[in-house]
C-alpha cells in the first residue's frame, strides 16, 4: 500500500498519540479514577482511532478505486471496503 509509506510519520504520530490515551486509560483504571474521566478517556481513545480509520480509508479509496484505471479492480476493492467497513461498524 503505497499510499500508506508514502507519509508514515505522520500516521505513526496518530498511533503513538492513541498509545498514550490507552496507557493513560489504563493508569486511570488501575488509581481508581472516576466513571466520568475513565469514559471520557474511552470515547476520546475512540474517536482518536476512528480519525486514523478515516485518514488511512480516505488514501486507500484515492489510490486504490478513484485512481485505479481497471474496473475489475476498481470492482474487487470496492467489495473489500464494503466487507471492512461492514467489520468496522459492528
Amino acid at each position: 500500500m503505497s499510499h500508506i509509506h508514502a507519509n508514515p510519520k505522520k500516521l505513526l504520530a496518530r498511533v503513538r498519540r492513541i498509545g498514550g490515551q490507552v496507557a493513560a486509560l489504563e493508569q486511570s483504571l488501575m488509581n481508581g479514577a472516576e466513571c466520568v474521566d475513565v469514559l471520557t478517556q474511552i470515547a476520546a481513545a475512540r474517536g482518536a482511532m476512528h480519525g486514523l480509520m478515516l485518514e488511512v480509508l480516505n488514501d486507500h479509496l484515492h489510490a486504490h478505486i478513484a485512481d485505479e484505471p481497471e474496473q475489475a479492480a476498481r470492482t474487487a476493492e470496492i467489495e473489500a471496503v464494503t466487507q471492512l467497513m461492514k467489520t468496522y461498524f459492528k
